[in-house]
């Protein structure tokens, strides 16, 4: 399913301008996910309620309210990814996400505007959605066309290993204000100082993209798709969309710790965000090796057996984490599911990467990954708090990526090998036969 195009492209591109694309990749993340480790002091500041639950909802909601765009940031961008190129659709991106958090940062609380601050941080989260819904398939794209054919799985699992550093990054921050402010400064001011330190790199970001070169070459010059390349094409969209959206609710569940911590926990601050160091720091490393991991053995076998073990240890981690309520169990735990999470998702991207063809990769890919990460990702952190407040059930995240990972193990056992190497294993292992 490697498409012959992407051996035309082009192999010689410098580590700096792949490191140029993962870096900027890890700002727009860490300028996104940096709302969720601050739902608590957001809600407080522009949802305010007499029942702090319901202000928790609200900040969530909101933060959910951001993967409403992401379809539409996603087709938008990623569709003139594919007509311009890469590199124009990775600036625009980057533009938008640097305007919305300025913004976001710069919005002035609840009690002296009124009702005009939630809406503004609506109108902000959507902008930071469509920005990047459409960061994802050009940078993905990218990368996959950067890579020499062999490398393609470790090339596409710096994706998520820069999604994971910015996570790491956020919660690092986050620990930082927590262990220097007060809870009520952390409240009042604090959290946005998280914000403004994202909006100061985003000139350096700029000027880095600048320079990067092409990927986007013409390959087979917009000639239209044969009704039967149409039919893999659609199938791969839909088994895509079931295993990014499994990807997605993992992901959302274990960002949500820092909050499950403090609010369902009643552990600190601090034990809240060093979990989120945790989740980010352990998962950035293992993702490569789940590329290595699937360059040698295959995309298929590498996510389906850690998916499977993260299944079974989900459980047990949240028992530990319940029973004993202490920072190394919380700790412990959290590296656990943070390792074989890290492992099973970088296969995934790439095995749907590689399915797709270069006329429409970016466009596709930002699609699939959008509109599964916008129901389910955008969702995931509001339906377990609620959840959790309606059955007082504190397993309710744990359940809610045991489903999760049932649906993408389904999929994933019909999803292609997409592999080259372990593609052309498969001739000689049938002639053996």
């Amino acid at each position: 399913m490697a498409n012959a195009e992407d051996t035309r492209a082009g192999q010689a591109i410098p580590l700096r301008h792949v490191a140029a694309v993962v870096a900027g990749n890890a700002l727009e993340f860490y300028d996104f996910l940096a709302y969720s480790f601050f739902a608590l002091q957001i809600g407080r500041a522009f949802f305010p309620s007499q029942d702090p639950h319901s202000s928790l909802l609200l900040s969530l909601a909101t933060f959910g309210a951001g993967f409403l765009a992401r379809p539409i940031g996603g087709l938008v961008i990623g569709r003139y990814a594919d007509r311009a190129g890469r590199k124009p659709a990775m600036m625009l991106s980057f533009s938008l996400m640097g305007i919305s958090i300025v913004g976001l940062a710069l919005t002035p609380p609840y009690r002296s505007i009124g009702v005009a601050a939630p809406i503004m941080v609506l109108a902000w989260r959507l902008i930071q959605g469509f920005a990047l819904g459409g960061e994802v398939g050009p940078t993905t794209a990218f990368l996959i066309e950067a890579a020499p054919p062999a490398r393609r799985g470790f090339y596409s699992s710096l994706q998520f290993a820069t999604q994971d550093f910015a996570i790491f990054v956020a919660g690092g921050v986050g620990f930082a204000l927590s262990a220097v402010m007060s809870d009520s400064a952390l409240d009042d001011w604090g959290w946005r100082i998280a914000f403004l330190i994202g909006a100061l790199v985003v000139p350096v970001g700029l000027a880095i993209r600048r320079t990067l070169p092409e990927t986007l070459h013409s390959g087979e010059g917009g000639r239209p798709a044969q009704s039967r390349a149409e039919q893999p094409y659609l199938g791969v969209a839909v088994l895509g969309v079931i295993m990014l959206a499994e990807s997605a609710v993992i992901g959302y569940v274990q960002t949500y710790l820092t909050t499950y911590a403090a609010g369902t926990l009643r552990m600190s601050s601090r034990v809240a965000f060093a979990a989120t160091i945790i989740n980010g720091l352990v998962q950035a490393c293992f993702s490569p090796v789940g590329g290595i991991l699937s360059d040698r053995f295959g995309r298929k076998p590498v996510m389906i057996i850690f998916s499977l073990l993260l299944a079974v240890s989900v459980l047990p981690a949240f028992l530990a984490m319940i029973a004993f309520r202490t920072p190394s169990a919380v700790y412990g735990a959290t590296a656990l599911m943070a390792v074989f999470a890290g492992i099973a998702a970088p296969p995934i991207l790439t095995a749907i990467t590689e399915a797709l063809p270069q006329r429409v990769r970016a466009g596709a890919l930002a699609t699939i990954y959008a509109l599964a990460l916008s129901v389910f990702g955008g969702s995931t952190q509001f339906v377990v708090a609620w959840l959790i407040g309606v059955t007082g059930n504190p397993y309710m995240p744990g359940w809610t990526m045991v489903v999760a990972l049932i649906f993408g193990l389904g999929a994933m056992l019909m999803m292609p090998e997409t592999c080259p190497a372990a593609r052309h294993r498969e001739p000689s292992a049938a002639a053996g036969s």
